[in-house]
């Protein structure tokens, strides 16, 4: 999609302001940041609630250690750092300290991903979702944009368990402002309907997959989209349903094809409706400095990569 064409939210500020508005309405919210505020935009709700905002440092296993603490006395905490160091740094802690009693704690991870673009290769996190749906009870969301991502907090804080919510740094077109938009933990949602082919994604690159979609209608190609905005528990039903109806199976996700979305889809379809899949995503490697817009470029992950990707595939 061009720019100026429809408006750019980045989900990091989304998050920003969903927290916000939670913070109003339940009294038990309380925020936990690791020295990154400014960039998580933790730092809207410390300006609204500073009692409820805890810095703790750069010491994101600590804060993972607090955060489990403070559930168990009937707070709802949301951790928030760079998802290299929310689901990578703290993987232990995320795992023994919130997965294995199933406490009530919500990680907001943000910068996933290669559209962190000029950070670099060690920030831009892209085995986050690998691990965090290994961990069990473990609820993974990846919000396509504002509106998705202010509706996956709003339904974090209102679910019991641990959540991992992922956020992006860059500005992403807003897809869901519709009337007809809802959404639910669990149920992916059909962005458009088609016949001879089905692109799962999620993320920014759902955005991505319709400017595909749409160069493949200019080629008599029909592809439906479907946003799996929630990769565990993950939308069998409808992953079934498109597979079914289509027998062409495309995923696209910002995070490698080891252990993401593909993988996730894969799982369901080897089991029920063994079919061919074409996993696209990053292809076993790290990322590399740059503006996010050259990356998605790079790596193919544009609407016109994927768009390049598919019609090799067919």
């Amino acid at each position: 999609m061009a720019d100026g064409e429809v408006k750019k939210i980045a989900t990091r500020e989304s998050y920003g302001n969903a927290l916000v508005e939670l913070g109003k309405k339940n009294p038990n919210v309380v925020v936990l940041d690791a020295d990154l505020a400014g960039a998580t935009k933790t730092s809207t709700f410390k300006k609204e609630f500073p009692d409820r905002h805890i810095d703790c440092g750069i010491a994101e296993a600590n804060m993972t250690g607090i955060a489990a603490g403070l559930s168990t006395c009937g707070k709802i905490p949301f951790v928030s750092s760079f998802a290299m160091f929310a689901a990578g740094r703290n993987f232990e802690q995320v795992r023994n300290s919130i997965g294995y009693p199933h406490l009530n704690v919500k990680i907001g991870a943000t910068h996933a991903g290669i559209t962190v673009g000029e950070d670099g290769a060690s920030h831009q996190c892209l085995e986050d979702v690998a691990l965090m749906r290994t961990i069990p009870g473990m609820t993974v969301i990846v919000p396509s944009d504002d509106i998705e991502a202010k509706a996956a907090v709003m339904a974090a804080a209102e679910t019991e368990g641990p959540f991992y919510m992922r956020f992006g740094r860059a500005a992403v077109p807003v897809i869901n402002d519709r009337p007809d938009y809802k959404f639910e933990v669990g149920k992916a949602v059909v962005v458009k309907d088609g016949t001879d082919m089905v692109i799962f994604a999620n993320g920014v690159c759902v955005a991505e997959a319709l400017g595909a979609a749409e160069k493949l209608a200019a080629d008599g190609i029909n592809a439906a989209v479907v946003n799996v905005h929630t990769v565990k528990p993950i939308d069998q039903d409808t992953i079934l349903e498109f597979a079914k109806k289509t027998n062409k199976v495309f995923t696209v996700e910002e995070h490698s094809v080891i252990g993401g979305l593909g993988s996730a889809v894969c799982d369901v379809l080897s089991e029920n409706y063994p079919v061919k899949v074409k996993k696209i995503g990053v292809y076993d490697r790290f990322g590399k400095s740059g503006p996010a817009g050259a990356l998605m470029k790079e790596f193919q992950l544009d609407a016109e990569g994927i768009y390049n990707q598919i019609k090799a595939a067919l």
